[in-house]
C-alpha cells in the first residue's frame, strides 16, 4: 500500500531580456481569473525540469532556456485543494508574443507584478526569484 503524499508540481518563474516576468490568468479555481506563473502537476515519468518547461510552453505558447532551482515551495497550505509541494525553476526565454494555452485564460509579460493579485504563494516565490537575480547581477 503507497503512503499518502504531497501532489508534485513545478512552476516557472520565466524573465524576458527586459526584465519582465511571465504570468498567466487562470482559468479554472482556485484563483479562477488571478495572476499565476505558469505551472503545473508533474506527470509519471517525467522530470520535474521537463514538467516545467512543457506546463510553461503549454499554457504560454513561450519556450523557457537555461532553467535553474530557485527552490522547493512545501508549505501544507500553500493549495486551497490539498498539500502539495512545488518545485520552482528560474530562467529566461525570449521577448516574443505569450499566447495562453492548455489551463491559463491569458498569458502576458508582466513588469510590475506587485500590483498584482497573485495565486497561491506566488507573489513570495517572485520576491526569491528577484532577489537571485540581483544577487547574480551583483557578482556575488
Amino acid at each position: 500500500m503507497r503512503p499518502e503524499t504531497p501532489l508534485l508540481t513545478v512552476d516557472g518563474v520565466i524573465f524576458d531580456a527586459r526584465g519582465r516576468v511571465l504570468l498567466i490568468r487562470r482559468r479554472n479555481p482556485p484563483f479562477q481569473h488571478c495572476y499565476a506563473l505558469p505551472g503545473g502537476f508533474v506527470e509519471i515519468g517525467e522530470t520535474v525540469e521537463a514538467a516545467c518547461a512543457r506546463e510553461v510552453e503549454e499554457e504560454t505558447g513561450v519556450r523557457p532556456r537555461s532553467l535553474s532551482l530557485l527552490g522547493v515551495y512545501s508549505d501544507p497550505g500553500r493549495d486551497p485543494r490539498g498539500h502539495t509541494v512545488s518545485v520552482v525553476f528560474v530562467g529566461e526565454a525570449e521577448d516574443g508574443p505569450a499566447l495562453a494555452g492548455s489551463d491559463a485564460e491569458a498569458a502576458e509579460w508582466v513588469r510590475d507584478w506587485r500590483a498584482l493579485d497573485l495565486a497561491f504563494d506566488h507573489a513570495g516565490i517572485l520576491n526569491d526569484a528577484e532577489a537571485l537575480r540581483k544577487k547574480r547581477s551583483s557578482g556575488e
